[in-house]
């Protein structure tokens, strides 16, 4: 089940993705007539963020991207994403499964958990082969390779360096599967970053909560653990959903407002609920009633109130040494 939630909001999000782009030749960004930045619409748009490139919402409230090489920072964003991508599964995975001698008091080992000696031995592997391949791919030049001529040509009117993150792999050929356009293209980068910098999020926060706690994050943890709780989540904002939306985030002042039939639904509900309290308290009073006649006839509150008496005596009354 949870495996098909995430399908389904992968598919809803690429959906959207590829939508939002417009159906003409990629010649300009989406964002390039909009004075106000899409993440922050109080903050005013920065030049180099457009929308040409995936990913690209224009969150910059510090100006990095008017000041450093915007390439590079795409590609050093991929690469953590990644990264992050990968550790957000391993993390949780190791302390669900890897023996208690690889741990730290059961939590994963790592700079702030502390290693043990085969630990620090696989760590420090693995970052000197990352460190490699870092060397051997940071000055790479991709332009020549088939998917580095595809980008090319598909952003050649406004983008000359490529696409940041194009090692030329794609062995299962998925890169066409959502179609083999610019926009099927774009669509899969757009994913790809926003489930990395959720994952990049996720990892900081898995790091600090055993660092400042001291207990592995799939310890009394609701995403690791069958619980009631997500599901129920999942259930009310479904119902939320269905009421209230947020205005659109490139409009000043972001609101939620009610859906085209949320009002009436909301006021539809409410007179459900009013009915089935008042059915609720007419029943009640019935049932009142009716006791409160059975009690005046058989004097029923007092004989249950002696019946526990009764019964004690009549069980000592079977036992002369009681």
């Amino acid at each position: 089940m949870y495996h098909f939630r995430c399908c389904l909001l992968f598919a809803l999000h690429l959906t959207y993705v590829i939508n939002s782009f417009p159906n003409t030749l990629y010649s300009s960004g989406r964002y390039e007539g909009t004075a106000e930045s899409i993440a922050l619409p109080f903050l005013p748009r920065p030049t180099a963020l457009d929308g040409t490139h995936a990913g690209d919402f224009g969150f910059d409230p510090l100006g990095l991207s008017e000041k450093l090489d915007l390439y590079t920072m795409q590609e050093a964003e991929i690469r953590h994403a990644r990264l992050a991508m990968l550790a957000v599964i391993g993390w949780p995975m190791s302390e669900l499964l890897a023996p208690e001698w690889m741990l730290r008091d059961g939590c994963a080992p790592s700079v702030l958990n502390g290693v043990n000696p085969l630990s620090f031995l696989a760590i420090a592997g693995f970052l000197g082969a990352a460190g490699y391949f870092e060397k051997q791919t940071s000055l790479r030049s991709n332009i020549d390779t088939p998917m580095g001529k595809q980008h090319q040509k598909d952003m050649s009117a406004i983008w000359q360096y490529g696409v940041a993150g194009d090692y030329n792999w794609d062995p299962l050929n998925l890169y066409s599967s959502c179609g083999d356009d610019w926009k099927g293209r774009k669509g899969l980068r757009e994913v790809e970053v926003s489930h990395g910098r959720s994952a990049m999020l996720g990892i900081t926060y898995f790091a600090a909560w055993e660092a400042l706690t001291g207990h592995p994050i799939v310890e009394n943890n609701l995403l690791f653990h069958p619980n009631a709780v997500v599901p129920l989540l999942a259930a009310g904002y479904l119902a939320w959903s269905q009421v209230y939306e947020i205005s659109p985030l490139n409009e000043y002042p972001i609101e939620v407002k009610y859906t085209n039939e949320g009002e009436m639904k909301l006021k539809r509900f409410q007179k459900g609920v009013q009915a089935l309290v008042d059915d609720n308290k007419i029943a009640t009073d019935k049932a009142a009633k009716v006791l409160k006649e059975l009690d005046d006839k058989y004097d029923l509150l007092d004989k249950l109130v002696a019946a526990p008496k009764k019964i004690e005596e009549k069980i000592r009354s079977t036992y002369k040494y009681w």
